[in-house]
């Protein structure tokens, strides 16, 4: 199949004085992946607008502020669309509080605070990569 279109991907990777990294537990296209929070860029919306839409409509969580992590570097296509190239940008991102969580996508089976000194949780290969470059950063 021909690739024909991008599919734009934005992450937060929240981080707690633990070094403890908030992951999410859901259902996407039938696969039960454990992802970092964020979505997919919508046309007119810049990254930082999609991380903070995302973050509010899956989390009813608030933005304090945020500070560029890693963009893909590789060619990928998605793994759930032959047709997309997928690109993908994950921001550091410090929350208002914490305490105003509260899952609003169905989707999402359960949110929780991973050490980011144990074994990497992640199945989609960039997130892998970024849960490395988070170990190398912070530990």
């Amino acid at each position: 199949m021909e690739i024909d279109s991008f599919n734009i991907r934005v992450y937060g990777v929240c981080l707690n004085e633990k070094k403890e990294m908030l992951v999410l537990h859901e259902e996407y296209v039938g696969q039960y992946l454990t992802k970092l929070p964020g979505g997919g860029l919508e046309y007119g919306e810049g990254t930082i607008e999609c991380l903070e839409r995302e973050l509010n409509e899956e989390l009813n969580l608030k933005i304090k502020s945020t500070e560029h992590f890693y963009t893909q570097e590789e060619f990928i296509v998605s793994k759930f669309k032959e047709n997309q190239q997928l690109l993908t940008i994950y921001y550091l991102v410090e929350l208002e509080d914490i305490n105003e969580l509260l899952i609003m996508d169905l989707c999402i089976e359960n949110v929780e605070w991973v050490p980011i000194s144990e074994t990497n949780p992640f199945e989609l290969p960039i997130d892998k990569v970024v849960y490395k470059k988070l170990q190398e950063k912070f530990l």
